[in-house]
């Protein structure tokens, strides 16, 4: 995330306000009518003050009942308009701008799904969501009242000051000497609030990111009992969030109080000095009516400016915050517009055509591929280095490795969800790098180790990996494959909704629900990041079984850490240190290879413990 109180610094309010324009602009004739009719309904409170002197300097002094009744129908009849009048441009921007804030919630999403993994990596889930509600929340009702009346109470204030000068110019002198004073405290004030909305707004962040993490870990929370040092966890975030919001809350009084008390004490200099030039009878009793009258009601305009500056506030950086989002770098189509036709997945035999390039059936290879994580240091050493490796066509290779040698970075590189360093990466001697990420991935399935489930039916979350249209018996064959008969028992079948991350669920069944994920499109090419680890010995023969059937026609790469998983593969990749150290069958690494040989002694006695 970037830093934020520099960002707060560093802005200008109106410059951050002006990017909403592209969202506002589809709707800016129906927002301008509204703010026509705000002017409209707010000028007429200032023709109240004209018709009160008509009535003390006419009927009232020369005693018409009839005529003090028909002021009073006039000044009902005003203060009718005027409230017919902002409930119409209420009406004119509720609809637009519930719009304005579904398209932009709705581009923010989508930009969601085109960041690169290590932009997901890098920002906690809580700041993400915020910016989709909170923030998002905020700029409507900037949108909907501080934008409109900002303009409203500055045409109102200018018009009711002109109309003060023009009823007796010494006293509106009294009643602007105010304004320099008002314009400095506002100055100040914008500059300090700026950066405590901004704090506020990260902290709501960070507090949604905690509150997130709990529900999702409530297992690990109940299971450690840790849900004292969570719950204090908590407490400690809410209080800073408490004492920034008060420092806010400080701030906006302050404000408050400094512009409500000069003007009132500018009117009540004014009511002193006309009463006097009343009593000298330099002015009637109904233009000092009149002129307080006036006064009075601009007092709401010039209160409020506090308040709409603390909006707009609050609105520039939660516009900062989505558009930190919007401004990040995406993923990099490379290969679009090249004239590529997107591929159908298909399970090729091993003589079949492979798809377009002219390596036509060359398998995945890797030439010279290395790896460092863009955040990490210039001298850090690269994760992944010289990586030469082919897997020819139709052929399984396993990637057996220690922890923390690059296995699964290597295998997240053939989807593209991180991009190489150096080298490159070819599908059937194309480059993965000139291929359109959507056909890329068309061609290549992938299964984690950490399966992911949504919160949809079994079926739904079997047949994201298929393409548009799978039938029935896709989704049999893939469960068949994955072993996961057990969605039969379950209340609705292929139905039942598996409830959020797929947490009603076994860790073993979320992974052969993953797995069938993986297979039931019948990729050409299939990378699987230990597939197997969470299933007991029984299921696990069971599905290498059904597996080694779909292996023989794809192309595939398996992590592997296990010697029955390992077996699944014509050969065996050994990587060590970010490089590829050794590469034959298991046999032939178990003879010539003792790091080799020391990994599948050291997992098959794990396992023939865990056995017993």
């Amino acid at each position: 995330m970037p830093d934020s109180h520099a960002a707060a610094e560093d802005r200008s309010t109106v410059r951050s306000l002006l990017r909403l324009w592209p969202y506002v602009r589809p709707v800016r004739t129906r927002l301008f009518s509204a703010a026509v009719v705000a002017i409209v309904a707010s000028c007429l409170s200032l023709v109240i003050p004209l018709v009160l002197k008509w009535m003390v300097d006419g009927p009232v002094a020369e005693r018409d009942p009839g005529g003090v009744w028909l002021g009073a129908l006039a000044l009902l009849l005003l203060g009718i308009a005027e409230a017919v009048l902002f409930g119409f441009r209420r009406w004119l921007v509720a609809r637009p701008l519930a719009g304005v804030e579904a398209a932009m919630r709705a581009d923010l999403y989508r930009r969601l799904q085109r960041m690169p993994v290590a932009f997901h990596d890098r920002w906690p889930s809580g700041q993400l969501l915020s910016r989709g509600t909170t923030d998002l929340m905020l700029l409507r009702m900037f949108l909907a009242f501080p934008l409109t009346f900002l303009l409203v109470n500055g045409i109102t204030i200018v018009v009711g000051f002109a109309i003060l000068l023009a009823q007796e110019w010494t006293l509106g002198l009294v009643l602007l000497a105010p304004v320099a004073p008002l314009v400095v405290v506002c100055a100040l004030f914008e500059t300090r609030y700026a950066l405590v909305a901004r704090r506020a707004q990260d902290q709501v962040g960070d507090l949604t990111t905690v509150v997130e993490e709990s529900v999702l870990g409530i297992r690990v929370v109940k299971g450690f009992g840790r849900h004292r040092s969570q719950a204090l966890a908590f407490r400690a975030l809410s209080g800073r969030l408490r004492d920034t919001e008060l420092g806010k809350a400080r701030l906006l009084a302050g404000i408050w109080a400094v512009i409500t008390a000069v003007p009132e004490l500018a009117i009540g200099a004014a009511l002193v000095l006309g009463t006097v030039q009343v009593a000298d009878g330099g002015l009637s009793a109904g233009t000092l009516v009149a002129f307080l009258s006036t006064a009075l009601a601009l007092r709401w305009p010039v209160e409020s400016i506090g308040f709409l500056l603390a909006m707009s506030q609050e609105a520039a950086t939660a516009t900062e915050r989505y558009f930190e989002v919007m401004d990040a770098e995406e993923e990099q189509e490379t290969g679009e517009g090249q004239g590529a036709a997107p591929a159908q997945k298909s399970l090729s035999g091993p003589g079949s055509a492979s798809g377009s390039g002219s390596g036509s059936g060359d398998g995945l290879s890797f030439e010279g591929v290395e790896f460092r994580y863009p955040d990490a240091p210039d001298d850090a050493r690269p994760v992944l280095a010289r990586i030469d490796l082919r897997v020819r066509h139709g052929e399984t290779m396993a990637l057996v490795g220690g922890t923390g040698c690059g296995k699964t970075t290597l295998t997240a590189l053939v989807p593209r969800l991180h991009e190489v360093t150096a080298g490159r990466i070819t599908l059937d001697g194309e480059d993965i790098a000139a291929m359109p990420r959507q056909r890329l991935r068309e061609l290549v399935s992938v299964a984690f180790e950490e399966p992911t489930l949504f919160s949809a039916s079994v079926a739904e979350n079997v047949l994201m990996g298929a393409p548009d249209g799978a039938l029935e018996e896709d989704l049999r064959r893939a469960l068949d494959v994955a072993q996961a008969g057990f969605v039969d028992d379950l209340p609705h079948g292929v139905d039942t909704q598996v409830g959020e991350q797929g947490l009603s669920l076994s860790g073993g069944q979320r992974q052969r629900l993953a797995l069938a994920r993986a297979v039931v499109g019948r990729p050409r090419f299939l990378v699987l990041d230990d597939p197997l680890s969470a299933l007991d010995v029984h299921t696990e023969a069971l599905v290498e079984a059904a597996l080694r059937r779909v292996l023989q026609g794809t192309t595939a790469l398996v992590v592997a850490h296990r010697p029955s998983t390992v077996m699944l593969a014509d050969r065996v990749a050994l990587l060590s240190e970010g490089r590829i150290a050794a590469v034959g069958t298991h046999q032939e690494l178990l003879r010539t290879n003792a790091e080799y040989a020391w990994l599948m002694s050291g997992t098959a006695s794990r396992a023939e413990g865990s056995a017993r």
